[in-house]
């Protein structure tokens, strides 16, 4: 932990004010129970076994009400703000809004971390941490793509693109808060990810190994796929 005003601090930032339209069910998917607990639930409790975080803060929805419900204690270090945004670039955008005015300082890390990855664990975001801690830039975790990748056009296969030079991001994604602020005003409303917009300013973020397991559960089959992952882990939290 970070005690000097001298030394930076790291806070997580968890913006979880999607619908999740594509995982079906009629629920945001963030509340669609895994293992017996809300997706994010798991999310959280893992996020909260990082020593080194100051904070983590949920981003929720102006009006969202299921969020009380599922988690009824984030602990001491736990943090909610409902103050999302449209997209996810607005959401994360107001949330580091959030931690300025709850103390936080630009030099500051931010851990950007999807609630859908609920399979994270401590450990993984101590390596993230420990690679990028005196990196200028930050980083992210992600994995080199495995898969032979084609460019379609038209629901067919018209090239094999080259897989080499080619990584799969993950989450979290830890860079200062005052250059991922400047960095999302930017690039505007519609980047998919944090990386994309410190990229957009002329930054190369640090590729930091991540694990197949931290899926990001998008699709309605990849809930099974986290549950069997979870149980056999052991992990209840």
């Amino acid at each position: 932990m970070c005690a000097s005003l001298l030394s930076p601090r790291c806070y997580a930032l968890v913006p979880c004010a999607g619908v999740g339209e594509r995982a079906g069910n009629g629920v945001p998917k963030q509340y669609r129970l895994v293992v017996g607990r809300a997706m994010v639930a798991h999310t959280l409790s893992a996020l909260s076994g990082v020593t080194r975080l100051e904070a983590i803060l949920v981003v929720l929805s102006h009006g969202d009400t299921q969020f009380d419900q599922h988690v009824p204690s984030l602990g001491q270090r736990g943090w909610v703000a409902r103050c999302g945004g449209a997209t996810r670039a607005q959401t994360v955008a107001n949330g580091l809004d959030e931690l300025l005015k709850r103390g936080a300082q630009p030099h500051d890390w931010v851990l950007v971390h999807d609630a859908a990855r609920c399979l994270i664990r401590a450990e993984w975001v101590d390596r993230l941490i420990d690679a990028c801690w005196d990196d200028e830039v930050g980083g992210l975790l992600a994995l080199p793509v495995a898969d032979t990748l084609k460019q379609a056009r038209e629901g067919r296969a018209v090239a094999t693109v080259d897989r080499s030079d080619k990584w799969a991001a993950q989450t979290p994604q830890m860079f200062r808060i005052g250059m991922l602020q400047e960095a999302l005003a930017a690039a505007g409303a519609n980047v998919t990810d944090e990386a994309s917009a410190i990229e957009a300013l002329g930054y190369a973020p640090r590729l930091v190994k991540g694990d197949v397991s931290n899926l990001k559960v998008t699709w309605a089959e990849d809930f099974e796929i986290a549950a069997a992952l979870l149980n056999n882990s052991g992990a209840t939290r």
